[in-house]
């Protein structure tokens, strides 16, 4: 017989079976879940265009006469993936706080552990700032420019949260936090940034808003109820087409990146590997099936890591050269 004793930890929307509730003791399973521990696909996302961007910076001609080296690109990835991790854990925490009332009139999320009592306000704000501490010595690992534009992304994290309110378009913001990784891989690298990066900038934030009105279809009633906006529901049975423009814009801006650069080729088969994914999406998206939602989102990991690995190979040639 299955042991269903404790399923009141769990929460509604997330695995069960995920290594969290096997290696970690019950008394911290409300704070895996704050952070998102459970359902990594959220710091993947985060960390993509931090990585992009660093490999982006080992494909420039004349990269190892510039400083940076391949331990340098290892190093950086190392450190940008603690940093991910703890940085959207923190963001999930503060995101849970700003909407814990919002979070118990939506089914999906009234088992979360703010709503459903198994943590208090005051324990959040505590794990928030843990969480913080370990995102703040990372980015102090790096240069003083690296420093000084991580610390503005904060704005951004700090508006997401309340931009489901006040317009249509919140996924804009949170592409806005969530891409910042574009131009911090590169400002790591070399202290300063380009026009190659911000347009990789631009191209990941179509992309974030294309996942997440994706992810957004799941929720689409109880925020019509609630009085939330998204750009699932201004989008609606035109989803597809948006979402045609959004990829596409994306792969452009991705691609005038890599030439400005001067990507080894190799990077451009990530690439078109990617773009291929995007089709693949929008052809198999049914915006009314929430499982079939939530699958094609979490598949933009794969999407991520295709890009990279051309990046990374383009890379690893120009700093082995």
């Amino acid at each position: 017989m299955n042991d269903t004793s404790h399923i009141g930890d769990r929460v509604a929307d997330a695995p069960s079976g995920n290594f969290v509730y096997k290696v970690l003791p019950r008394t911290l399973w409300p704070y895996a879940q704050l952070a998102r521990w459970d359902r990594p696909i959220g710091w993947q996302l985060l960390l993509w265009p931090c990585l992009w961007s660093a490999a982006l910076a080992g494909n420039m001609p004349g990269v190892l006469e510039a400083g940076y080296t391949l331990g340098d690109l290892v190093r950086h990835c190392v450190l940008f993936t603690i940093g991910a991790i703890a940085m959207r854990g923190a963001g999930c925490t503060y995101n849970d706080l700003v909407d814990h009332k919002i979070d118990a009139k939506v089914a999906r999320t009234r088992s979360r552990p703010l709503p459903s009592g198994r943590v208090s306000r005051g324990q959040a704000q505590i794990f928030i700032l843990l969480q913080s501490l370990v995102g703040l010595l990372v980015l102090l690992s790096f240069n003083g420019f690296a420093i000084v534009l991580g610390f503005a992304s904060l704005a951004f994290v700090a508006i997401y949260p309340f931009a489901k309110r006040f317009t249509d378009w919140p996924q804009f913001f949170l592409g806005l936090a969530f891409s910042w990784g574009a131009l911090m891989g590169w400002a790591t690298a070399f202290g300063t940034l380009s026009v190659a990066p911000v347009i990789l900038y631009v191209g990941a934030i179509l992309w974030t808003i294309g996942y997440d009105t994706i992810y957004a279809h799941q929720d689409k009633e109880d925020d019509a109820l609630v009085g939330v906006r998204s750009t699932a529901l201004l989008f609606g049975d035109r989803t597809k087409v948006w979402l045609d423009r959004l990829y596409g814009a994306a792969v452009l801006c991705m691609l005038a990146s890599f030439v400005l650069t001067g990507v080894h080729v190799v990077a451009y088969l990530g690439l078109a590997a990617a773009a291929a994914h995007f089709v693949f999406q929008t052809r198999k998206l049914d915006i009314d099936n929430p499982d079939e939602c939530l699958k094609l989102f979490k598949s933009n990991t794969v999407v991520g890591a295709l890009l990279f690995a051309g990046l990374l190979a383009g890379a690893i040639i120009r700093l082995s050269a």
